[in-house]
């Protein structure tokens, strides 16, 4: 199983980013997946989910901004982040779960990307 992020990078606050995450060795279509992110100093948080019905879920502090999405054809998860703050500024974690549960409890994760938001 391999889950690989990309599209990290720097940007000013108020630009976008959109993140991929590509996953292998699983029925994508099963799983329910997301994205965490850890903050410098932090602790790693729930940012958005996504289930394999598309239901979606987003941490109150990224609501209106980001949007996650899925492809299973192409077995890619995706976050548009959009009007990015300084405060986004983190670790971002693809996740994926083979478990349904009402929050992700992921059994799989990617290595990460970076995002850095500046002021």
């Amino acid at each position: 199983v391999q889950l690989e992020e990309s599209g990290g990078g720097s940007v000013q606050a108020g630009e976008s980013l959109k993140l991929s995450c590509t996953v292998t060795g699983l029925y994508f279509h099963l799983c329910d997946v997301g994205w965490y992110r850890q903050p410098p100093g932090k602790e790693r948080e729930l940012v958005s989910s996504i289930t394999n019905k598309n239901s979606t879920w987003y941490l109150d502090s990224v609501k209106g901004r980001f949007t996650i999405s899925r492809d299973n054809n192409k077995m890619m998860l995706y976050l548009q982040m959009d009007s990015l703050k300084t405060e986004d500024t983190a670790v971002y974690y693809c996740a994926a779960s083979i478990l349904e549960r009402p929050v992700l409890e992921p059994n799989y994760w990617g290595q990460g990307t970076q995002v850095n938001v500046s002021s």
